[in-house]
């Protein structure tokens, strides 16, 4: 019984050590010696695929950037939107000149005319772009007490910049608490989306805002500076305005109630109300007399 159960499973392995090995020569394999290439826009680009284990390979390339997916190259051929820009060899597919809107990922499908062997490999592209000049929201004014949010962006720099903020010229912490100069201060700040944000403003956030954009490429671009400043709610004020529209409310009514007592508005009803039509019964007249006897008076 034992030698039985130990030839069942040397045939079991056998049986699936030929189940493996037909499944892995039914792999290619399809590699990258660069799976990441960065380049200054407009230069040229090439990204690299090799491959090995295909009789007859067939060679594809499919760009994909966030939604958006194209092929580049089909059946050993660049497609028609990129056959001016890009050439095919077998070693991977060269840009003449490549642009911002070239940078994602591209990935290397091959596999045999038949389909029985397939590989692929995926090369991210990274067109450089330097930041341009960031653009920035700031509040003149901000109540203490309230909350203010300030941005900073620029579209332009490729990879995405970063934002870093500062006050008076000095950078401001992502904690405020870990920096003397802005440890009576309450806010956040996002690097990647450049908002500022105090919650609450305190009366410390008076100051010069400037923001600055970088993304490790070309030089770091800053913004024009605004100046914040950061007051106490005007009680006095709102109180003051409040008065005044009570009084003026208040002589409105009394000149209605006035132009009332005087009988402006009945006098306005009399002088627009229409005239009526007046008839008369017609009298009595005599024989074989006839006159009018009618009148209407409009």
């Amino acid at each position: 019984m034992g030698t039985e159960a130990r030839a069942g499973r040397k045939q079991l392995l056998l049986f699936t050590s030929v189940i493996l090995g037909s499944l892995a020569l039914s792999r290619g394999a399809v590699h990258s010696s660069e799976p990441k290439v960065s380049v200054a826009e407009n230069s040229p680009a090439k990204l690299l695929c090799s491959y090995s284990g295909f009789s007859s390979p067939r060679v594809e390339w499919k760009f994909a950037q966030g939604d958006i997916t194209s092929l580049v190259c089909y059946n050993n051929k660049i497609t028609a939107f990129y056959e001016d820009r890009v050439t095919f060899s077998h070693s991977g597919i060269t840009f003449h000149s490549v642009t911002r809107k070239d940078s994602g990922m591209y990935t290397c499908m091959v596999s045999d005319e038949g389909g029985n062997t397939y590989g692929e490999v995926t090369v991210r592209l990274i067109v450089l772009v330097p930041p341009s000049k960031p653009t920035v929201s700031i509040p003149s004014s901000a109540t203490i007490g309230s909350r203010a949010v300030l941005t900073c962006s620029e579209k332009d720099g490729s990879p995405p910049s970063e934002f870093y903020w500062y006050k008076d010229g000095v950078m401001m912490p992502t904690e405020p608490k870990s920096n003397r100069a802005f440890s009576n201060s309450s806010y956040s700040l996002n690097h990647k989306t450049g908002e500022l944000v105090f919650n609450p403003v305190s009366a410390s956030d008076t100051g010069e805002y400037m923001c600055q954009a970088q993304n490790g490429y070309g030089t770091p671009m800053w913004s024009d500076a605004v100046r914040m400043e950061a007051a106490e709610l005007n009680v006095g004020g709102i109180v003051a305005a409040v008065l005044v529209t009570l009084i003026l409310l208040g002589f409105l009514i009394l000149g209605i109630w006035f132009a009332y007592r005087r009988g402006y508005f009945d006098r306005t009803k009399k002088g627009t109300s229409s005239k009526k039509a007046i008839y008369s019964q017609p009298s009595a007249r005599s024989e074989g007399e006839f006159r009018q006897t009618s009148s209407f008076l409009v």
